[in-house]
């Protein structure tokens, strides 16, 4: 079957913006999708040849990412890189429900910069794709002068918003003059890049690259042997880490960056296409993860932060410097000296990174408080908050709007700052809430709360959120349940399990789940090295879940992934599911 000319579209992605993208579809009705994401700098003008060589095999979708081609923002721009990645998975749904294909019947091809944010889709998301194509992957952007990139973070600090003009020549992309002369000539093609993208590539980079194992499906890279525009070294080290369980590398000796283009784009586009040809032929191969805190990745990881580090090792000696400084002058912060007394990782002490009011005693301590309020991990917390007040206050209106009531169960609330405040904001909504947690003390603080807000509506419990039969019985039956900050601390998925089975037993069928996620920390290894946590002082030691397992649990017991936020660093994600059936 060949395709019809493309039809020119758009969506609405995740903050209202309204972006393009060309559709290719077959001329018999396929239940099979590919999503294109463009190169830097280009447009799905451009990627014609791969999506009409592509089409035999199913429903083609090429975007104009933000700031580029016909979509609208300042060319080269957007706050930040995972604007970008957000964006893709509105994408992605849009295709899904405009269109009626699965996630699991969709390949996506990213080239590029636009292979960054697929990986990082993936990585961060984590879509039960049927695979994943990255060509010539801009893990490394080669940018020849030394030093820059603490040139381009100083430049970005002294001067704010900035651009940078492509160094790239069309004749360094491709052989083909024909190709090149297309791209010198397109008007719609930003020739430069703004300069908090660039350095946001280069850091995502860094940590999808380091975190590679998360990634679990089907995955082909392509190279370029003679790329005058990314390195080739993070490509191999990528492909070489992830967990899949098929994973393929296509080295094109003496291809140019733009591979799609090239004089000999025959190969590229046939190792494509062969391939997702083969994931169409065979059934979905996504790995169980619901036993990977006994096998893989991060029970791997989880196993070596247990153990002590040798005595000759100087990460040991560096963490021991580490757990002197806070264990004595580091407790004239409020926060340092809260931590230690109940955890790094309790009720309170999370209650005080919310506050982010820097006290100590005398000036060095509320010097040294801000700095440890500062640390990215908490940074990343006060986003969580922000994102868990955003989702609860969206469901809890789209319940309303349903016509339903809304009672909301939290069932490890700590003291319920972030719920609190939800429900004052939307006091024109009528919402009953029921706040559970282990901590007499949590709840004390949160009945405090409440009352300071005038909030009536709200009632504390104290209740083990693993209990399985407790949280079966809760009454009345939540139609929202909340679960943050909790799975995160305990490494055994069973425990999880038996939470999350009450929890679905509990719901009103089509009732909401709001939980969190950690799939990544850049200081995990100093948090179990130094911190203690509020379960009798021990070490602070967390077995990190990717979001494909986490969403593989929420999965099991009957619940539906709708959406999903996280903050810019990629440490927490706030997701929301839909109760579909009782397990």
């Amino acid at each position: 079957m060949t395709s019809s000319p493309p039809q020119e579209c758009e969506f609405t992605s995740w903050d209202g913006t309204k972006l393009f993208y060309r559709a290719w579809f077959p001329r018999e009705p396929s239940d099979k999708a590919v999503l294109l994401f463009h190169r830097g700098h280009e447009h799905s003008g451009r990627l014609q040849e791969l999506a009409e060589a592509l089409s035999s095999q199913a429903a083609i979708f090429a975007w104009d990412a933000r700031g580029h081609g016909r979509s609208p923002g300042e060319r080269g721009y957007a706050d930040n890189f995972v604007h970008f990645v957000k964006d893709a998975d509105a994408f992605a749904r849009h295709v899904s429900n405009a269109h009626g294909i699965a996630a699991r019947n969709a390949v996506v091809v990213g080239h590029s910069v636009g292979a960054v944010i697929a990986a990082t889709w993936v990585h961060d998301f984590a879509p039960p794709l049927r695979g994943l194509v990255l060509a010539t992957p801009a893990f490394r952007v080669k940018l020849y002068v030394p030093l820059a990139i603490p040139g381009l973070r100083l430049m970005r600090w002294m001067r704010g918003k900035c651009f940078i003009k492509s160094y790239v020549k069309a004749k360094m992309l491709t052989h083909d003059r024909a190709q090149a002369e297309a791209y010198q000539n397109d008007p719609l093609v930003a020739r430069a890049i703004a300069v908090n993208i660039l350095l946001d590539l280069h850091d995502t980079s860094t940590r999808i690259v380091a975190d590679a194992g998360a990634i679990t499906i089907p995955t082909l890279v392509l190279s370029a042997g003679s790329d005058w525009v990314v390195k080739f070294a993070p490509q191999a080290k990528f492909l070489e880490g992830i967990s899949s369980g098929r994973k393929e590398h296509h080295y094109l000796a003496g291809f140019y960056h733009a591979i799609y283009h090239e004089q000999a784009r025959e190969l590229s586009i046939g190792a494509t296409g062969r391939f997702i040809a083969d994931l169409f032929s065979n059934p979905p191969a996504l790995p169980g993860l619901l036993q990977a805190d006994h096998t893989g990745y991060t029970h791997q990881e989880h196993q070596s932060l247990l153990q002590p580090l040798p005595p000759y090792s100087p990460r040991r000696w560096f963490f021991t410097a580490q757990r002197l400084v806070m264990r004595t002058i580091a407790r004239l912060s409020d926060g340092v000296r809260l931590g230690f007394e109940t955890g790094f990782d309790s009720g309170q002490t999370l209650d005080y990174v919310y506050e982010n009011e820097p006290r100590g005693k005398t000036w060095l301590g509320r010097k040294i408080d801000r700095s440890y309020l500062n640390a990215i991990g908490w940074r990343g917390i006060r986003v969580r908050k922000d994102n868990l007040k955003m989702l609860l206050g969206d469901t809890i209106e789209q319940i309303h709007g349903s016509g339903k009531r809304v009672h909301v169960v939290d069932i490890a609330t700590g003291c319920g700052r972030y719920v609190l405040e939800t429900l004052k904001s939307v006091s024109n909504v009528l919402v009953t809430a029921e706040l559970r947690d282990f901590k007499p003390q949590n709840l004390q603080e949160g009945q405090r709360l409440a009352a300071s807000l005038g909030l009536a509506n709200v009632t504390f419990a104290q209740g083990d959120a693993f209990d399985e039969a407790s949280l079966a019985a809760l009454s009345p039956r939540p139609t929202l349940a909340i679960v943050s900050g909790l799975y995160e601390l305990f490494p055994d998925n069973q425990l999880v399990l038996r939470s999350l089975h009450g929890l679905s037993q509990a719901l009103e069928d089509g009732g909401y789940l709001i939980y969190t996620n950690q799939p990544w920390h850049p200081q995990l290894e100093m948090i179990a090295r130094v911190l203690t946590s509020h379960r009798d002082g021990k070490p602070w030691i967390m077995r990190r879940r990717t979001q494909a397992e986490m969403d593989e649990l929420v999965r099991s017991v009957g619940f539906e992934k709708l959406r999903m936020e996280i903050d810019r660093w990629g440490i927490f994600t706030v997701s929301l599911a839909r109760k579909t059936a009782v397990r």
